[in-house]
């Protein structure tokens, strides 16, 4: 168990989370767990929600939410329970009510839900399309909208939403997870821009970290065992300081960021802007494409690579 002070005071040297209410999605898990231990060790009153399912979704043990909740309550820290899915639109709502009716406010949303259904492209099916986008995409919408409305009466809010480098960078046999999470980082910046003006930040956390999730990739080459060891030496709970950081309010001037935590390192991520131009005064013909515009910007262009073969150096 990992002990809580039972003064409540902030581990990270302030008391930024005191009073503040954190509602931490998939925290039956082992990104989520950590960072809703660390918020409760910073002073938050957290929400644990979990439906307690298998990666792909099957079973359902609202007991694994109630365990961490208790642990979290045993070592001095304040939490309730949740059990509610993030993919639905009526129980994401839920998910907020039980925030508001514990602790009479909501400060922060961490949306951490996920699963994984990992299949080829061309053998994908429309089930594990689905079942991926309504958790992580969906789901993350859900929760977030259902916490809006009290943002932005309240003039302050903060979300954390985890990416990946999945979708930002690229992956073998993860089309629907691919998808869902670089639609996440589009969410996030329409919430940061629509948000500001009420005081609300949204921001993303790509994780590297060693979980049920990392545990399903395959590893049948000697290249895919050596990632699997590099990946088991990065520590879930690493992920937490940031997540932390990112609810608080000493983050009140960081929105509409992505960042990726990785063991001890901290990433910022680039995000798409324009890198070259070509301009023809008279129109662009199919010819004149093929013949001036791809040579001139073909050296720029991005090489059909992998999350492991761009952040390709040993976690520290």
């Amino acid at each position: 168990m990992l002990l809580l002070n039972v003064c409540r005071a902030n581990a990270y040297g302030t008391n930024q989370m005191e009073h503040r209410v954190v509602v931490v999605t998939g925290a039956g898990g082992a990104i989520g767990r950590g960072i809703a231990l660390a918020l409760a060790r910073a002073g938050a009153s957290v929400v644990v929600n979990d439906v307690g399912v298998s990666l792909a979704g099957e079973g359902g043990d609202g007991s694994v939410a109630e365990r961490l909740a208790q642990e979290i309550k045993a070592a001095g820290g304040i939490a309730t329970a949740n059990s509610d899915s993030v993919s639905n639109w009526d129980s994401a709502q839920k998910i907020i009510a039980c925030a508001l009716d514990t602790y009479g406010r909501i400060d922060a949303v961490v949306n951490n839900a996920g699963n994984l259904l990992d299949r080829f492209f061309h053998n994908m099916t429309e089930e594990e399309w689905r079942c991926v986008i309504d958790v992580h995409l969906h789901g993350t919408f859900f929760v977030s909208r259902a916490a809006a409305t009290h943002f932005r009466a309240q003039n302050n809010g903060a979300y954390v939403h985890m990416t990946s480098t999945s979708g930002l960078i690229g992956n073998f046999g993860q089309a629907n997870y691919s998808a869902a999470k670089l639609g996440i980082v589009g969410l996030s910046k329409s919430i940061a821009l629509d948000m500001r003006k009420y005081g609300v930040r949204s921001n993303c956390i790509a994780p590297f970290a060693w979980s049920r999730m990392t545990d399903s990739i395959p590893a049948n080459t000697p290249e895919e065992l050596q990632r699997i060891e590099k990946l088991k030496k990065m520590d879930a709970g690493k992920i937490a300081p940031m997540a932390v950081y990112l609810a608080s309010v000493a983050a009140s001037a960081v929105t509409g960021q992505i960042f990726g935590v990785r063991a001890n390192e901290i990433i910022l991520f680039s995000q798409p802007r324009p890198i070259r131009s070509v301009h023809m005064s008279d129109g662009w013909t199919p010819e004149l494409i093929a013949e001036v515009a791809i040579p001139a910007m073909q050296t720029n262009f991005y090489e059909l690579e992998r999350s492991p073969d761009v952040v390709s150096w040993d976690p520290i």
